[in-house]
């Protein structure tokens, strides 16, 4: 078992942090996932045998939060979808 800090960018709320620990905890080898919004971290507990830290930060990047210094515009608009997405998964729940 590894774990990883990743500090994410576009971390902004619960709705975000909610929409990230699904989307992680879903990748095949993911034993737990933990949020820090106090340095905007996403630390990942997996089996890196079948799991890389690369894929991890790829489906980060692919979800809106980018691994910190590699933000754009677009990613900070899919962050938004993200976020309402995790919101309103979150409220239903």
């Amino acid at each position: 078992m590894t774990t990883e800090k990743i500090i994410i960018e576009n971390l902004k709320c619960h709705g975000c942090a909610n929409t990230i620990t699904k989307g992680i905890t879903g990748m095949e080898g993911v034993n737990h996932v933990s949020i820090s919004h106090e340095d905007s971290s996403v630390t990942v507990d997996f089996d890196e045998t079948g799991l890389t830290r690369e894929e991890i930060v790829k489906k980060l990047a692919r979800m809106g939060y980018p691994e910190q210094g590699n933000n754009s515009l677009k990613a900070e608009m899919m962050s938004y979808v993200s976020c309402a997405i995790g919101r309103v998964t979150k409220e239903t729940n």
